[in-house]
């Protein structure tokens, strides 16, 4: 078949995107079209010998599956940074005109940098092992036997089998088509399934909703239409993060800052003081290296890729990295229960004739439905468990026809020629949708909701007709089929979780809504009684959001209304997070800011989620929220730190212009103070265990203390300089100047740090005193008083520098309350 006889093949297709998608296949490769061999379209798949010479020619799916950046990108995005090259320069230029002393500063960018591209490097790993557990394995038909393999080995030519819930990972033609429904809402936006027939194409990047086939590969590797989608898709992407956008908002008015008060330092420095030319530049050099927070952009990245290998180690793989963010803000997590709140599993308790049917029949009814579909759902995987074929088995019946079970439909079917030769057409499925309303069996079939208990309903079908739209109406209800479903041993636990940290839980399921809020009442979900039946659900938006918060379970919920839940809830401001294991839950995962899949989950869910829990435990979730609030609460900790230095650093430069003064610091002092009250402590901070609610608005929340303690230290600081010039007179005034001036910006930067390591824990302590003490020595050891340039002479002036710093002290805890108080902590 060529290519030009494969596009002419969308008119069996109904749908308005379909021409599009067909012509922009076409683009690819038209003058030499694609003739596939007869093997190729044979139920048995190729051979051997055939995927040898397909691969040999290179007719192979290689597109590289890409779960992280590649190592060079990691060392190109943590080395060539605008601050690294600012900094770079600056160093190149100490070590010219300095003492080493002075250069410090350029071995900790260094160290940081180093370690950024090790944790990331380590997270990469992470990812790469992770995503090679969860990645796909089609069946392909060769030599005629199905088989799984790795999606980069299909070749041209291929048969991969499709069921519901399978992703079509390269472009095809239909080959065999049972009812097969294919969503390419990921690639076309439409959100209705299409009926696939024999001859239909197939894109990469859709999936099956319903029914089942097979295809032949007719595009594979960086030809399929959605291979470059895929490659992105699966990539350690970085999608929106309130705090990645907002450090870069704060990063880009320090640089509007920054580059202004440079120019006026240097000038000042250089022109207007006539002072020892590398003297003016190393002040000069030692105003600017401040400015820069260059240390909180490696530690954010630090602390996200330390949080990604930690959920890595229990087997949760954060496909993309604010995911770890987006979840701790989470305010209410909507469920699906088949999957999540209970396991896959389910077994069959009971089986109630109705009317009179023989029961023996009955079995024998559900035997051979079981074994009517090649794929069955957890329910007739139960029935199947149940009523295995060949156990006591009439021999005869043979399926005629078949219908696999729908989401939208909710229900499944099947035709029989019998053993007696008469023929029989059967439904499976919710009873409220079998029956009419006010049907008697309702009645009973509530009851047995009521006690978490799930209920399907056998009818026979008179019309025999099982893809009629109307098969329903008219059919006799012969039996219900009562299954218990297994709870999650861990879902209690989780619920009451959720329950603590005030997120509200919503359970949506396809199931009846009465059963489901047993189910969730089971396990102790507060407003497990208050529950709707989704086909009573307004429409209207805003309707739909005070029902959505006004009850916790929601049955008989279509996948085109979970998406509208969501859109519902988040038209409130609420940040919604969607967990589920099916294809009926993709286009809800999509469109929640949190998608979380179940490893064992269609292949559809896991492409779309941004977390999928690869150990299939729901129970993990508390884990990647609390991931999430430390990164968050801690690294909005640590921001206050390295912006107060932001601060009065720019201002202290802006007053030695104003004033023109020498500058009081030398780059080593700055460096020793960084890393005492900044660098080292805000490690181990953003490293710490915070269960802290995640709030927005980080800009606001960060600047709001930062600045008013950036005032406070500049003011304390310049204060000490000037009183000290007036001091101190003669031979090494200057440096005696620095030191008291240094004094003072040391004691007030520790006391900002003393603020923000509350609560206090002993470490804490530990650390904010051991920070002190690094201090002490470096100003009683001779060798580094004179390798840091510090020293303080006589008893005034010092003393009179920790005065100034005990008042600066008291000015913090004021400004600090009053933020608190005015704005909320």
């Amino acid at each position: 078949m060529t290519q030009r006889a494969l596009d002419s093949s969308g008119e069996h297709n109904p749908g308005p995107s379909r021409p599009a998608m067909i012509d922009a296949g076409a683009e690819l490769d038209p003058v030499h079209p694609v003739d596939l061999p007869p093997s190729a379209h044979d139920a048995t798949g190729l051979t051997t010998a055939e995927v040898a010479e397909r691969v040999a020619r290179g007719e192979v799916n290689d597109v590289p599956v890409r779960s992280s950046r590649s190592v060079t990108e990691i060392v190109r995005a943590n080395v060539f940074t605008r601050f690294n090259l600012i900094i770079g320069v600056l160093w190149v230029i100490m070590l010219f005109v300095a003492p080493i002393q002075d250069s410090l500063f350029g071995f900790v960018i260094v160290a940081n940098t180093g370690i950024g591209i090790i944790q990331e490097w380590r997270a990469k790993k992470t990812l790469d092992s992770l995503a090679v557990i969860g990645e796909a394995k089609p069946t392909v038909r060769r030599d005629g036997k199905a088989a799984e393999i790795s999606t980069h080995e299909i070749v041209l030519g291929d048969v991969v089998e499709l069921g519901p819930g399978d992703k079509v990972v390269v472009d095809g033609t239909v080959a065999e088509a049972d009812s097969l429904e294919v969503d390419e809402s990921l690639l076309t936006g439409e959100a209705d399934p299409v009926l696939k027939r024999t001859g239909d194409p197939v894109m990469s990047g859709s999936f099956v909703v319903a029914g089942g086939g097979a295809f032949t590969a007719t595009k594979v590797g960086r030809e399929a239409y959605a291979a470059q989608l895929a490659e992105e898709a699966s990539r350690f992407t970085l999608v929106h993060s309130e705090l990645r956008s907002g450090i870069s908002t704060i990063l880009k008015y320090i640089t509007w800052m920054m580059v202004p008060t440079a120019i006026g330092l240097i000038i000042s420095q250089l022109v207007v003081k006539d002072n020892n030319f590398k003297d003016s530049v190393a002040r000069t050099v030692g105003g600017i290296v401040p400015m820069i927070p260059e240390g909180l952009v490696l530690l954010t990245s630090v602390a996200f890729a330390i949080g990604v290998v930690r959920l890595g180690r229990k087997q949760c793989l954060v496909q993309e990295l604010p995911a770890i963010e987006g979840l701790a803000r989470v305010d209410v997590v909507c469920l699906d229960k088949t999957g999540t709140l209970t396991e896959g599993g389910m077994d069959v308790t009971e089986v109630r004739p109705l009317g009179g049917s023989d029961e023996a029949y009955v079995h024998q009814v559900l035997r051979s439905l079981g074994s009517s579909d090649p794929r069955p759902n957890a329910s007739l995987q139960a029935i199947i468990d149940a009523y295995p074929a060949g156990e006591g088995d009439k021999a005869g019946w043979t399926v005629t026809d078949a219908l696999p079970f729908s989401s939208a439909r909710k229900y499944s079917g099947a035709a029989f020629t019998e053993a007696d030769g008469s023929s029989s057409a059967w439904l499976l499925g919710a009873p409220d949708v079998l029956l009419p309303e006010g049907d008697p069996t309702l009645t009973e079939i509530e009851h047995l909701n009521e006690q978490g208990l799930r209920v399907l309903l056998l009818a026979r079908l008179p019309g025999g007709e099982l893809d009629a739209p109307d098969a329903a109406e008219g059919d006799v209800p012969t039996a219900l089929v009562v299954l218990e479903q297994r709870l999650r041993p861990d879902a209690a636990e989780t619920l009451a979780y959720f329950a603590q940290q005030n997120v509200a839980t919503k359970v949506i399921s396809g199931d009846n809504a009465v059963s489901v809020g047993a189910v969730a009442g089971k396990l102790g979900l507060a407003g497990a009684e208050n529950t709707l039946d989704a086909r009573k659900m307004p429409t209207d938006p805003d309707d739909m959001a005070t029902a959505m918060e006004q009850n916790a379970v929601f049955g008989r919920v279509t996948p085109q209304q979970k998406r509208d839940m969501v859109a519902a809830l988040q038209s409130r401001g609420h940040t919604v997070a969607m967990t589920g294991d099916g294809v009926n839950d993709v286009l809800a995962l999509k469109d929640a800011d949190i998608g979380v899949s179940m490893g064992s989950g269609s292949e559809a869910t896991r492409a779309v989620a941004q977390i999928v829990l690869l150990n299939n435990s729901f129970a993990t979730l508390p884990s990647v929220v609390a991931e999430g609030r430390r990164v968050i609460g801690n690294i909005t900790r640590v921001a206050t730190l390295f912006l107060t230095k932001t601060v009065y650093s720019v201002l202290l430069a802006i007053l030695v212009v104003c004033t023109q003064v020498e500058y009081p610091f030398l780059p080593r002092h700055l460096t020793l103070l960084s890393t005492l009250t900044i660098g080292v402590p805000a490690f181990f901070l953003a490293l710490a265990p915070n269960k802290e609610r995640a709030q927005p608005h980080f800009v606001r929340r960060v600047m709001r203390y930062a600045i008013p303690s950036g005032i406070i230290a500049a003011a304390a600081t310049f204060t000490t300089y000037l009183v000290a010039r007036h001091h101190y007179s003669g031979p090494g005034a200057l440096e005696a100047e620095t030191s008291a001036a240094t004094l003072t910006l040391f004691l007030t930067s520790m006391w900002v740090l003393a603020i923000i390591a509350r609560p206090y824990t002993w470490w804490r302590i530990g650390l904010v005193a051991a920070m002190g003490l690094g201090f002490l020595i470096v100003l009683a050891v001779p060798w580094l008083q004179e390798f840091f340039a510090l020293k303080l002479v006589g008893t005034t002036m010092p003393w009179a520098a920790v005065g100034i710093a005990v008042a600066a002290a008291a000015l913090l805890e004021f400004s600090w309350r009053l933020v608190g108080r005015r704005f909320g902590a």
